[in-house]
This record gives structure tokens, C-alpha cells and sequence, in this order.
């Protein structure tokens, strides 16, 4: 039977037709209440029942706002706007057996680097997400049903340790690229690298030209004040947490060294680095010269009687109410993620700074970001002048999120993992193309000679 219409009449009447009774002002009153009452009861509900619609952590008036990130098996969620109501994507991880170049990647020319040499340190995250992606539920073995693709690399370790030269670097990641059809396929838009240090993907000197397209994982979010482009862009990239020492993360176990009461803490701030000639911790340097009693920032250096061992660094980290995390070489600063382990505020001294998961972490109720032109007495008269009450709610509120900076496996309810997966599912398209695919009448992908993607050989020819 076919819909009625909304503007049909039917019934007794002459023709079939009722008259309307006649339209009252009496009438048009009550209709209006009754559509004002309507909206404020839909948006109450819509409040009540849909606590996620809307990314937590907006609110400064309530600490408890921070809960809301977690559901009532204090699992870690995400807002649905963007993401899904779930995680649900599949990844493929390349082999290093399959890809000729891609162990030297990992290894070094002689394969003599182990991964457990790379594992510490600010580049220890492209060991953890590899290995927790091998583990991952949401790792796919078959390449055609994948939606994204992880390339496993410890290039920042392995450069370090003479394992490959700049060169051989760009070299061989182009040698790699070379037998990836997937990565012609998308342009490298559904493919994943991670470069964890301050100089981000310029480790790869080409890196403009091949995965400008690319997703990039990467603590670094700007370098245009050393380079002429930045590596990072906001609408393809990952900003992900700094790799905190395992020992001072709850996941692991008790943590070397533990918080000191508010009250006993010895300094209202400090700098713990070296000064490497860099003019906000020189700046620091100088401060702590003139207010000894308020500031710690001695000038370390890389070794000898100055330089702080492991357990010790943290030791007089968690000695201030508040942690100062000046910029370096680059804009990011692994201490602004220590801060939260030892339980001090940090203040972010560094203005192109860029932060993880800010799509749901409010990060004005945790932390504090001070003008990088302003590291003078006006910055310590202006913590000085926060009370201790404030101060420990900000301390609470970051204690609450601070399993977001730990790489622990996504079966825990929170962990960076967690939060970089949501990201990452936040980039899944449904359509990839690129300037060497086209596609037919019939649905098939085929290169600029006409052939199927299926019967792409290696080495394919890149931009």
C-alpha cells in the first residue's frame, strides 16, 4: 500500500473532507508552550543520556569533568564525533623479511643493533608502538583488507648508534618505499611512520617528496624555526607522548621514586637540563643564580660530577611544586610528561609546543603555559602567587590522565596506545587515490600502463 501523504485528507464530511476547527490565539499560546517545553525537556535528556556527544574536559569549573573520559569500567573512551562509537580498524604490520631494506632500518647496515638498545630513550616509542601493534587485536595479516599500514623503523636509534649514516638513511628508505605497491596504491596516505625524536621526519632527507601524505607519529609538532618547512602537518599527523622512563610509570610496577607531600617539596620550581646555549634555559640558569631558594636549575652537562644520574634526576625533579619545561633544540620537551609522575605542575616554556590528544584532554586544568619571551622574576612572582590548594586539584586532575602518556598494551583501559589507535582510526578513509591510480567503469585500480593493482610489480616507481 502506498504512503499516505501528509497533506492528504480523508473521512466523512462533504467530499470526504472535515473542516478544521477555527484557530484560537488561546490555541496558538498553548502551541507555542508546548514547543518551548519540548526543546528544554530534549535538551535534558540529551545532556543526561549523552554524557560523550561532546569532547570531555571543557569544563574549568569542576574537577570531576576529568571522569568523564572514562566509562563505568573506568575504561579509557573517546568523544563519537569524528572517531565512532568504537574502536574498530585493521592494521597491517610490515615484515622486515619481506621488504629488502627494512631490517637495515632496524638494525643498521651489519644488523649488530638490537632492539633492546633502542627501546630507552626519547626513540624507545618506535620500538613500543611496533611491538604493541604485533600484539595489537586490531593487526590484519592480509594486506587487502587493511586499513592502514605500519612501517617499522628504528632509524633515530640506529643513526645514533652509527648504525647508518644520513646517506644510507635516505637511501634506503627510498629503496623500501620502492617495493610497497600499497604506498603507490594511496600515495602513502594510509601509511604510518614513526619518527620520535626532535627532528621528526627530517631524518629522512626526502621525506618532503615521499610521505608528504603520509601519516607521521611524532612528539615534534613544529621545526620551521630550524627548517624552512615543517614535518609536521595537523590535519594528517599524530602528536604522541614522550617515552617516560618505564620505572617512574604505574603500568611497570612501583616507581623508583615516589611524590613528596606539597608541603615538604624544598623549591617552588626547577629546571633540570642542560643549558646547551639555549636562551630560555640560560635564562633559567641565570634565575635560579638570583633566587636560589625558589628555583633549582643548576647547569648539567653530559657527563662528569654535574650530570644526574637516573634515580637522582628524579629525585630532585619531584622537589618543586612546579616542573619548567623550556624548549631545546626543538619545541618538545620530554620533562613537561615526567612532571606527571613525580607529581609537580608543569609549565610549558616553550610557545610552538604542541600536546597529544587534545581533542579530549583540556590541558589549561593540568598544566600551565607561560610566554617563552617572560622567563624573568615576573614568572616565579606569578607561581609564587597560586595557592597550594589550587596547585593539588591540578596535580589530582593530572594524575587522572597521566596513563595516557604510558605505552602500555591496549588491553589496559588507559595507555598512549589506546589513545594513539582512537587517532589513528580518526584518519581511516574509505577511498584512497592517488596521482599514479585510476580506475574503470568496472571498479578496477590500474597504473598509468592500464594494469591491475594486483599485477603491479616491484620496484614501483615513486614521485
Amino acid at each position: 500500500m502506498r504512503s499516505r501523504s501528509p497533506f492528504s485528507f480523508s473521512g466523512g464530511g462533504v467530499g470526504g473532507y472535515h473542516h478544521p476547527p477555527p484557530c484560537t490565539r488561546a490555541h496558538q499560546i498553548g502551541a507555542l508552550a508546548l514547543v518551548a517545553v519540548t526543546f528544554l525537556i530534549t535538551r535534558s535528556l540529551d545532556r543526561f543520556l549523552l554524557p560523550h556527544s561532546s569532547p570531555p574536559f571543557l569544563s574549568s569549573s569542576s574537577s570531576s569533568s576529568y571522569s568523564m573520559l572514562f566509562d563505568s569500567s573506568s575504561s579509557l573512551t573517546w568523544p563519537s564525533r569524528g572517531y565512532g562509537s568504537r574502536l574498530d580498524l585493521k592494521i597491517y604490520v610490515y615484515d622486515d623479511a619481506e621488504i629488502d631494506g627494512l631490517r637495515e632500518l632496524m638494525r643498521g647496515r651489519d644488523g649488530r643493533i638490537s632492539p633492546e638498545s633502542c627501546i630507552k630513550g626519547q626513540w624507545g616509542t618506535q620500538v613500543k608502538i611496533h611491538r604493541l601493534l604485533l600484539k595489537s587485536r586490531f593487526r590484519t595479516l592480509h594486506k587487502d583488507e587493511a586499513d592502514l599500514f605500519f612501517v617499522p623503523s628504528y632509524v633515530k636509534c640506529v643513526r645514533m648508534m652509527g648504525g647508518l649514516n644520513d646517506k644510507e638513511i635516505n637511501q634506503t628508505y627510498v629503496k623500501v618505499l620502492s617495493q610497497m605497491p600499497y604506498f603507490r596504491y594511496s600515495g602513502g596516505r594510509d601509511h604510518i611512520f614513526v619518527f620520535p625524536s626532535g627532528a621528526g621526519a627530517h631524518l629522512f632527507r626526502s621525506w618532503a617528496v615521499f610521505l608528504n601524505r603520509s601519516i607521521i607519529l611524532t612528539p615534534e609538532g613544529d621545526r620551521t624555526d630550524k627548517r624552512d618547512t615543517s614535518a609536521f602537518n595537523t590535519w594528517k599527523d599524530i602528536v604522541i607522548p614522550g617515552n617516560v622512563d618505564d620505572g617512574m610509570t604505574k603500568f611497570h610496577g612501583s616507581r623508583i621514586v615516589q611524590p613528596i607531600p606539597l608541603s615538604n617539596r624544598k623549591y617552588l620550581a626547577n629546571y633540570l637540563g642542560r643549558a646547551q646555549g639555549k636562551v630560555g634555559r640560560l635564562q633559567l640558569v641565570e634565575l635560579a643564580k638570583q633566587y636560589p631558594d625558589k628555583l633549582e636549575s643548576p647547569e648539567l652537562k653530559f657527563s662528569g660530577p654535574d650530570k644526574l644520574g637516573r634515580i637522582e634526576y628524579f629525585n630532585h625533579l619531584r622537589n618543586a611544586k612546579f616542573c619548567l619545561a623550556p624548549r631545546g633544540e626543538s619545541s618538545w620537551t620530554l620533562r613537561f610528561y615526567e612532571a606527571y609522575f613525580v607529581e609537580c605542575v608543569p609549565v610549558i616554556l616553550s610557545d610552538k609546543a604542541e600536546l597529544p590528544f587534545q581533542n579530549v584532554v583540556d590541558y589549561t586544568q593540568i598544566s600551565i603555559k607561560w610566554p617563552s619571551t617572560r622567563i624573568n622574576t615576573q614568572l616565579l612572582e606569578y607561581l609564587e602567587s597560586i595557592p597550594d590548594e589550587m596547585i593539588e586539584g591540578m596535580i589530582a586532575r593530572g594524575r587522572e590522565v597521566r596513563c595516557l602518556w604510558v605505552y602500555a598494551p591496549e588491553t589496559e583501559p588507559c595507555s598512549a596506545m589506546v589513545g594513539i589507535l582512537w587517532e589513528l582510526q580518526r584518519k581511516v578513509r574509505q577511498f584512497h587515490q592517488s596521482a599514479e591510480t585510476f580506475w574503470l567503469h568496472n571498479r578496477s585500480i590500474v597504473n598509468r600502463d592500464l594494469i591491475e593493482f594486483h599485477n603491479w610489480r616491484t620496484p614501483v616507481p615513486l614521485p
